[in-house]
């Protein structure tokens, strides 16, 4: 009989992503969507604002905002330059 442990899905995740180059590249694909979610999300947080209010702000659908929100899409350069411009920020970008 085949024995199973528990595995942190971290672990799990970083074996897989050794294993599975294809694995590998959407992860990343969806880490970098998930990070512009709470980035977006903290900036209209910090302004006080609903998804709605802050919409309009940048001049977007609140459907727009809430799909970049929960991680549902991947918002361009131009669109997140226009967010931060909008909102009174600067969009930095950086190449480690």
């Amino acid at each position: 009989m085949e024995k199973f442990t528990t595995t942190k899905v971290s672990d799990y995740i970083n074996e897989m992503k050794l294993a599975d180059k294809e694995f590998s590249e959407r992860m990343e694909i969806e880490s970098k969507k998930l990070d512009y979610a709470v980035l977006v999300m903290k900036l209209r947080e910090s302004m006080g604002l609903t998804q709605d209010e802050f919409a309009k702000l940048v001049h977007k659908p609140q459907s727009t905002i809430a799909r970049i929100e929960n991680g549902n899409a991947n918002p361009t350069i131009k669109t997140l330059e226009t967010i931060a411009e909008l909102s009174g920020k600067k969009l930095v970008m950086s190449f480690e």
